[in-house]
C-alpha cells in the first residue's frame, strides 16, 4: 500500500492534499480496504460549511456504513459527482478518481494538526 507522501492525513482515515487556496479531501487506501466493497457514497452540497472532527458524508460498504469525518474545517467548494455512478472509485482509486469534496480551509492552520504520511503509515501497523 503505498501512500502518497505529499498529503496529509487524519486518524479517521481521510487524507488532505494542499492545494494552495483549497484543499482536496477523500479517504485513505487503507480506509477503503477494511470496508470493503463500496456500493454508495454520500456528500455534502457544494456551498455547505464542513467543520473539523464532524461527519460530512458516508460510505456504505456491502459490509457496514461509515462516517467521513472533515480532517479541517470550511467551505466545500466542489464535490466529486462521478461518485454517485461510481463508488466503485473509492476502491479502485482513492487518491485519483475517488477524491470526495474540496474544501476552502476557515483555518489553513489546521492543516499542521494533520499526520503526514509516515505518521499515518505508523498508525496503521499498529491497527
Amino acid at each position: 500500500m503505498s501512500l502518497p507522501k505529499e498529503f496529509k492525513y487524519s486518524d479517521e482515515h481521510e487524507w488532505v492534499k494542499d492545494e494552495g487556496e483549497r484543499v482536496r479531501i477523500g479517504i485513505t487506501d487503507f480506509a477503503q480496504s477494511e470496508l470493503g466493497d463500496i456500493v454508495f457514497v454520500e456528500l455534502p452540497e457544494v456551498g455547505d460549511e464542513v467543520e473539523a472532527n464532524e461527519p460530512f458524508g458516508s460510505v456504505e460498504s456491502v459490509k457496514t456504513v461509515s462516517e467521513l469525518y472533515a480532517p479541517l474545517s470550511g467551505k466545500v467548494v466542489e464535490v466529486n459527482e462521478d461518485l454517485e455512478d461510481s463508488p466503485e472509485f473509492v476502491n479502485e482509486s482513492p487518491y485519483e478518481k475517488a477524491w470526495m469534496i474540496v474544501v476552502e480551509p476557515s483555518d489553513p492552520s489546521e492543516q499542521d494538526k494533520l499526520m503526514t504520511a509516515d505518521q499515518y503509515e505508523e498508525m496503521i501497523s499498529e491497527e
